[in-house]
This record gives C-alpha cells, sequence and structure tokens, in this order.
C-alpha cells in the first residue's frame, strides 16, 4: 500500500533509479544533466563523501586490532570474510553474512555494500575496455547467445565516461584491448618493466601493460570541477579517498547530480518490485520498504533504471509478477535469472627473480601490471573456449634472519635487508553462462523486508578447470625462459562470488525468445525499463567490467531520453 502521508503527485519523478553503485550512479547523473527530476532509491544508508569515511585518517595503531578482524566476526561472516578487502578499515561498508541471508544451492561468496554509493566505494578501480573480440565471442563459438552491439557502438561512450571519471593508462595499440582516454600511466616497477620487455620480445601475440584503472594520475578541469584531486597513492581505497583521487559515486557522479537540483536520494528504500500497468503496457512505478520500519511506500515514474546490481537486480524483476508477466516482469522467454556467470579468480603464479639487486622500489601505487588475454583471440586454438587475462606485479621486500633467541635474535631481526624481486600473478578467466547456472526465489523462505529469499546456483566446469591448467601451463614457460625462480602456482578452489564480477540473468540479445534486454539495454517486453548493471551482461569476456556498466548506462539514459521526448516510453 501507499504511504497515506504524502500524496502520489509528491512520489512521482521523470525517472527513479535502483541503486546508487557505479551504474546507478551515472544514471542519476546523466537524467539530472538532462532535466529529469530524478529519484535514486537505495536499500542502505547514507554516505556523504568525506563526512563519511571515519577511518580515513586513522593510523594502524588505532585501530582496535590493528586492521585484523577479530576471529568471532569472522566466524559468523565465514562469505563476507573471504573478501580481500573486509578488514577492520572498511567492514562497516560490506553487507555482513547475517544481515541480508541468501541460498547457496552451490557454493557462492555474495559480496555486497548497502550504502549509498554501493560497491564503489570498494572496488579495485581496474577499466580495461572490451573489443569486438569480446562482443563478437559468443556469436563465434556458438555458446550464450549473440550480443546485440559491438564495440562501435559502445566506443564513443567509453570515451565519454572515461573523461569524466579520469583513467590513467598507456595507449598500448592492442587490437583486443582497445586504447582509452587517458591521463599518464604511473610507473612499473623494474622486474614488471623487464618482464614486460621479455614477453615483447618473445611472444607476438602477448602484451604486458600497465594496468589502466580510474585514480586521477594529473588532474584535469573537469576533475577539479568535481572536487576531486590527484591520487595520493595511499593505496587505502577502500576506506574511501578524502581526496577523490579514485572514482567512486561518493565523490563524483552523485554530488554532481546533486548540483543540479534535480536529484533526490532516498537511502534507508529496500526495493519490493516494480509495479506494472496491465491497461497501459508499461511500469509505472516502483513498491519501496522503508529498511528500518518495515513500511511500504509507492513512487511512480515514467521511466525505471533497474541498477541494484547483479543479483539484486535479478531478485528485483523475478518479484514483479502480474497477471501479464507471473514469472517476472519482462520474462515471456523465460530465460530470467539464468545464464548467471562470473570470473575465475582461483589461479595465482608466484616466482623470484635474483637480478636488479641495485634497485628497490619507492612509494606506493595503486595498481601494477596487466596482462590481455591472449588465448582463443583471432581463433579457437585450445581444449577450452574464451580466455583468461592476468594481473602481474613484483617488488622487493625487507627481510630479516628470525632464528635462535635472546640477544641474538633481537640483533638479527632489527638488521633487516632487501630480498629478492618477488613476481606475482593471478588469473581472470572467462566462465561461459549455461542455462542452469541461474537466480531463482525461494518459495517460502522470505526475508525481514516481505522479499523471497534468493537461491543462488552457480558453479565452475569443465571449461574452467582446462582454462585452469593453461593459465598455470603458459604462466610458467614465460617464467622459465625470463629467468624467474622458485616458482609456485596454486589453486585458492574459492567458490565463485569473491571475484566480485557476478553477470548475467538479465541479458541483452537480438531476439526477446532467447534474452530479456535489446540493445539499448530496455526490457524486450516493458520498455520504459532498463537495466545497464551487471545483470545485463551476455558474456563476461576477461576484463574487468565496471567501466562498460558506465559505458553502458551513459548510452542508455541518452535513449531513454530520446524516447521519453518522442513520445516512445
Amino acid at each position: 500500500m501507499a504511504n497515506i502521508n504524502t500524496s502520489a503527485k509528491d512520489r512521482t519523478f521523470d525517472a527513479i533509479v535502483i541503486g546508487s553503485g557505479i551504474s546507478g550512479g551515472w544514471a542519476a547523473k546523466e537524467f539530472t544533466e538532462k532535466g529529469l527530476k530524478t529519484l535514486v532509491l537505495e536499500r542502505g544508508r547514507d554516505v556523504k563523501h568525506l563526512k563519511d569515511y571515519p577511518t580515513t585518517n586513522m593510523y594502524p595503531w588505532e585501530f582496535p586490532h590493528r586492521g585484523e578482524v577479530p576471529e568471532a566476526i569472522k566466524a559468523e561472516n565465514p562469505s563476507i570474510s573471504r573478501c580481500y578487502a573486509f578488514k577492520e578499515d572498511a567492514m562497516h561498508f560490506f553487507v555482513k553474512d547475517k544481515e541480508h541471508p541468501y541460498i547457496q544451492d552451490k557454493p557462492f561468496d555474495l559480496i555486497r555494500g548497502y550504502q549509498v554509493g554501493g560497491k564503489s566505494l570498494m572496488w579495485a578501480r581496474q577499466t580495461q575496455r572490451w573489443s569486438n573480440f569480446d562482443f563478437e565471442g559468443p556469436a563465434r563459438d556458438g555458446f550464450a547467445v549473440d550480443w546485440p552491439i559491438r564495440y562501435e557502438d559502445i566506443a564513443p561512450w567509453y570515451s565519454y565516461v572515461e573523461k569524466f571519471v579520469g583513467i590513467s593508462g598507456n595507449k598500448d595499440g592492442i587490437p583486443n584491448l582497445p586504447d582509452g582516454e587517458f591521463l599518464p600511466a604511473m610507473d612499473l616497477t623494474r622486474v614488471e618493466t623487464y618482464f614486460k620487455d621479455f614477453v615483447a620480445a618473445n611472444y607476438k601475440d602477448r602484451h604486458v601493460i600497465y594496468g589502466r584503472c580510474a585514480h586521477l594520475s594529473e588532474p584535469q578541469p573537469i576533475h577539479i570541477e568535481q572536487g576531486r584531486v590527484k591520487c595520493q597513492k595511499r593505496t587505502l581505497c577502500q576506506r574511501g579517498c578524502p581526496f577523490g583521487g579514485y572514482f567512486s559515486s561518493n565523490s563524483s557522479t552523485l554530488p554532481w547530480a546533486e548540483k543540479t537540483g534535480n536529484l533526490t536520494m532516498r537511502p534507508f528504500s529496500v526495493v519490493h518490485s516494480i509495479i506494472y500497468d496491465e491497461k497501459r503496457g508499461k511500469a509505472t512505478g516502483v513498491r519501496v520498504v522503508d529498511t528500518n520500519t518495515k513500511e511500504m511506500t509507492e513512487y511512480y515514474a515514467n521511466v525505471i533504471f533497474v541498477n541494484a546490481a547483479a543479483v539484486n537486480t535479478n531478485l528485483i524483476l523475478l518479484n514483479s509478477v502480474s497477471h501479464r508477466f507471473p514469472q517476472g516482469l519482462g520474462n515471456d522467454s523465460g530465460v530470467l535469472g539464468k545464464y548467471f556467470a562470473f570470473h575465475n579468480y582461483r589461479g595465482h603464479i608466484s616466482a623470484q627473480y635474483d637480478g636488479f639487486k641495485d634497485i628497490t622500489t619507492d612509494g606506493r601505487r595503486p595498481t601494477s601490471a596487466y596482462l590481455p588475454r591472449f588465448r582463443n583471440v583471432q581463433k579457437q586454438e585450445t581444449d577450452f573456449l574464451r580466455g583468461y587475462a592476468a594481473g602481474f606485479n613484483g617488488g622487493r621486500r625487507l627481510t630479516s634472519d628470525d632464528s635462535g633467541f635472546g640477544v641474538g635474535l633481537k640483533d638479527r631481526i632489527s638488521n633487516e635487508e632487501l630480498g629478492p624481486w618477488y613476481v606475482g600473478s593471478h588469473m581472470m578467466g572467462e566462465t561461459i553462462p549455461k542455462e542452469e547456472s541461474q537466480l531463482t526465489l525461494d518459495k517460502t523462505s522470505k526475508d525481514e523486508w516481505g522479499i523471497p529469499t534468493v537461491h543462488i546456483n552457480v558453479g565452475y566446469d569443465d571449461n574452467d578447470e582446462k582454462m585452469l591448467k593453461d593459465f598455470f601451463e603458459q604462466m610458467t614457460e614465460m617464467y622459465t625462459k625470463a629467468g624467474f625462480t622458485n616458482i609456485k602456482t596454486g589453486d585458492s578452489h574459492q567458490a565463485p562470488g569473491l571475484d566480485i564480477h557476478e553477470m548475467g540473468g538479465v541479458r541483452m540479445g537480438h531476439d526477446p525468445k532467447t534474452s530479456m534486454l535489446n540493445k539499448w539495454n530496455q526490457l524486450h517486453a516493458c520498455n520504459n525499463v532498463y537495466v545497464t548493471d551487471g545483470a545485463c551482461m551476455t558474456s563476461t569476456s576477461t576484463q574487468n567490467p565496471s567501466l562498460t556498466y558506465m559505458a553502458l548506462t551513459a548510452r542508455a539514459v541518452d535513449h531513454a531520453v530520446t524516447e521519453l521526448k518522442k513520445g516512445n516510453i
């Protein structure tokens, strides 16, 4: 039922955006800049830039546990505590396991951030473009469905987003990793540069580059206008950056939207479902449950963008049932919640290098090197589909002799020396969306807001295992030829989800019979509802996906506003 304390007119807007993270923030910026009165719904608390980063300037000794998470908290939160950023300085930005339960039909570690800004406060900030090799992948091998767009469709929107966000990187001239609008890149370490040069000299189709990232190496006027300044390389990003040195909704898009006077932000708002008007044949608004009071309110708009992050976006659409859509809003195809996928981060490989003993590293930096995908790019060449990218980093650590005891031990550990160069790499493998990999709603169990609990049924397959094996083989070969020693491979056996790159369930496609969204990210069967977060992805590729979400969002808002003006939605 609607909240009787406000009139329907007061609860009516031009556009509603569900979610305030990376894609939701961009939707808010674009709609408000174009003059639309926009309501942004966020299920978590409000977080204001600068004001609500309580740990951002704390020293290590100011934390009760020196940054570590107490064992009791880990025991209560087995999934979230596996996340690399879930530390004492940032755990207030993460959803604890008990705060919003979900059902794991197969092991899945769901990482969530319920606050204004969402996970844009804690993301890893890697920003690589897709190429046509990625968009054409399903059409080439027949797994998933063909993307309804190609690189040429999204390229200008990549540029549009990159200029506003601020991406540091190099023009590398790699066909399968297109160049973008870059600020100057930060430096590679000496051993990273050595490996970059070695690979270039010995492999025609392989490259080691600086990993492009959303950090302001040289702020431009557009960034200064946002109130952001140069990245200080503190590497405390997960706490929230008081300098705005890295991109987040909180430091960039949401304040920008607020300045227009067209933004209404409503935190503590759990979206229950989208309202579908059978007579008008369109969505008219959303039902919202107050996070704290559990009171339900309805809000109305001409266009709705669903940007609640992949799992919750699927959940909202599945729960939006009506006589017209008994299986979920827009779900004529029956594929809603299906073909869910992720990135395989299980593999890692480390080694040492005995050279460059007269050189070390100085200071910090927010990123490292990156190897774009080099398997099955131009043609199918392995016994597995698609491929993997890899991170690569190298440095030196101080070491000391901790043998013995007493005065001798004290003397030895106080005399630190630089050890040999270490190198390490981790894979980021593309998984294949499958029909059986899906999200469903429980028929009996509901959460505290009266919404059915989501089942997550997704796991690894034989293709993933073959890809992991190839990653180990190829990286070991390159390491060995480069003169690295003490090479060690490792399989973390981590569950899907810790990659925090979940995608699909509301996939784009040409055919309404096999997909949910068209080339503009509109629901085929309800064209005033758009999905532009990870749920929209048809396949996963190997690149970090957030830049693509932002570009798709800006493109979709431009289309939505044009269609509104024409009276088509």
